[in-house]
């Protein structure tokens, strides 16, 4: 029966948070799974184009399979900070954005450094920008849907 003198209870705010929360998560792994897969088949396609992956300290190749324990490790460490904004921000999805963004250009630093071959700068650069491209658009439109 639809009675107008009924007022349902509210709901708690414990409740609404843990369906934000599981959305975003859900939102993230699938990006995570999306941005490990776009990484991995990018090095594999550096590969097959040249570029060795060898890094001269140490002498050591970067597997393909290095490239997708990495990338799947870091975007679920994104998860994990785009969830604590959302809990603790009151502007998540900008505060993600930007904390993304600088991490993301602090991640750069490293294939500048490693004394490798300009082929392999390049692609490590390059593998570097491809799960962010991913990561943050998805992450800061879920944080965003999260938060209106």
């Amino acid at each position: 029966m639809n009675d107008p003198g009924v007022v349902a209870a509210p709901t708690s705010g414990r409740t609404g948070h843990t369906h934000r929360l599981r959305g975003l998560a859900g939102t993230g792994l699938i990006a995570a799974l999306a941005a490990t897969v776009a990484t991995t088949l990018a090095a594999a396609l550096a590969q097959a184009v040249g570029v060795d992956f060898q890094i001269p300290d140490g002498g050591e190749t970067i597997p393909l399979s290095g490239f997708a324990v990495v990338t799947g490790f870091f975007s679920v460490m994104g998860i994990v900070i785009a969830a604590a904004l959302l809990r603790w921000s009151a502007h998540p999805a900008q505060r993600f954005v930007w904390t993304a963004m600088s991490l993301t250009a602090i991640s750069l630093i490293p294939p500048l450094l490693s004394g490798a071959n300009t082929a392999t700068i390049t692609a490590l650069l390059v593998l570097h920008l491809v799960p962010a491209t991913v990561m943050i658009p998805a992450l800061a439109r879920s944080l965003r849907a999260r938060t209106d």
